[in-house]
């Protein structure tokens, strides 16, 4: 790892030996906060907030680096959540937000990363993928889009496109948001039975939510295949929000520390600039 991670309930997926399996959704260790109490976590949030704040504009500044966050999940998963909690309070010149759904046409034409790679962040920014070039061997494995030699290709250019990344400045997060199966069926529910959220069901997830066991193994394959130390993957237990926000924002806040921006020298002499 290329930094030292705090401790949170997030796993870092290493080797090809990781189960998703052995991950609890359930988890909030080291926290140690009652896991319904958002309250509990608001003055740690908020202390992560102001760092991130400061970083972010440091980061902005030096114009050198940039930094992409992937997030990944089940429906429900909550990855709208966990952007809405990380970005609070940012300076948004310097942040973007990047959604994928399904490709269009022209997309289609064109190979499966050129949709992504025009997303990329430019210098000094932070860019937060919801959902990613990691689709193409999610959904389209679990569907049979794609055989499993065009799966293990993709993994590769996956790979050789995040090293590019990398090689250009940016450093790179991934995070898949582990929610249970039971509480996407509580999270589905409630979109049903709260008029004001009604918008957010779209039945097509009770489709994909049949095929729950293929995509935790297509997850899994992913996660195994493309988590390196300088691209890392974490799986962050995600049953309880309050601690999914927390471990992102920590492990993101360590990644910036890490990564040290500094603002530039000024192209004047300070001391000689008067205001009249």
């Amino acid at each position: 790892m290329q930094f030292k991670l705090p401790k949170t309930p997030a796993v870092y997926v290493e080797g090809k030996d990781f189960k998703l399996a052995d991950v609890d959704p359930d988890d909030i260790t080291p926290f140690k906060r009652r896991p319904d109490d958002k309250a509990d976590a608001e003055p740690r949030l908020i202390e992560l907030r102001k760092r991130l704040s400061v970083l972010q504009e440091l980061l902005y500044a030096e114009h050198k680096r940039s930094l992409l966050i992937v997030l990944q999940a089940m429906d429900t998963g909550g990855k709208d959540g966990a952007i809405e909690n990380l970005l609070t309070g940012v300076n948004p010149a310097g942040v973007q937000v990047a959604t994928f759904k399904a490709p269009s046409k022209e997309e289609l034409d064109h190979d499966f990363l050129w949709r992504v790679h025009a997303h990329a962040p430019k210098q000094g920014h932070i860019t937060v993928f919801n959902r990613s070039h990691y689709e193409d061997v999610l959904i389209t494995r679990v569907h049979g889009l794609i055989d499993e030699k065009t799966c293990q290709q993709h993994y590769d250019d996956i790979n050789n496109f995040e090293q590019l990344l990398r090689h250009s400045g940016t450093r790179i997060l991934k995070f898949f948001l582990h929610i249970s199966k039971e509480e996407q069926a509580q999270r589905l529910q409630a979109r049903l039975d709260d008029p004001a959220k009604n918008w957010k069901f779209d039945p097509n997830d009770l489709k994909e939510r049949a095929y729950w066991d293929d995509y935790q193994a297509a997850y899994e394959a992913a996660l195994r295949n493309c988590s390196s130390e300088k691209a890392p993957w974490f799986v962050v237990p995600a049953n309880h929000k309050w601690a999914r926000d927390l471990a992102i924002t920590e492990i993101v806040v360590a990644a910036l520390e890490d990564m040290n921006p500094q603002p530039p020298e000024p192209d004047f002499d300070v001391k000689a600039q008067v205001i009249e």
